[in-house]
């Protein structure tokens, strides 16, 4: 059995980000296409979607997996998932990039190893959670 993770998953989350540059679509992807080199990853495509009257979500994919981006500019918000598996890319330094490019007054960051060693102690666990309807975030568009 694989005793190294298949790949990372970063969760991040952007906050006090300006809203101008979280309404920017062009911004936004081109962060994206900047992050992916930052992670020593390789884009294969990017797509995104412009909200009225607000938002943004794009989506980077990659060779080794993807970077997502969706955006609440009236909030000041962004919500950033990184996602590489293989040796050499590096997601970490993706989100260090994009917490500076967003201009994010604060930023939480969760990053998780995915694949790999099911046996070890600390994954042997199974956890499942419900999420209630009140939970969620309100839709847009």
């Amino acid at each position: 059995m694989q005793k190294t993770p298949t790949g990372i998953h970063c969760i991040l989350e952007l906050y006090g980000c300006p809203s101008g540059l979280l309404n920017d679509r062009r911004y936004v992807c081109n962060a994206i296409r900047q992050a992916s080199r930052q992670s020593m990853s390789t884009l294969l495509d990017l797509t995104s979607h412009q909200f009225h009257p607000q938002g943004v979500t794009a989506v980077g994919l990659l060779a080794e997996s993807h970077i997502s981006v969706h955006t609440w500019p009236e909030l000041g918000y962004a919500a950033v998932d990184v996602f590489t598996c293989g040796q050499t890319a590096q997601p970490q330094r993706a989100c260090e990039f994009l917490i500076e490019q967003f201009g994010a007054r604060q930023h939480r960051l969760k990053t998780m190893p995915r694949g790999g060693d099911c046996t070890s102690k600390d994954s042997s666990r199974s956890v499942s959670t419900t999420v209630q309807e009140a939970d969620l975030c309100p839709a847009r568009g």
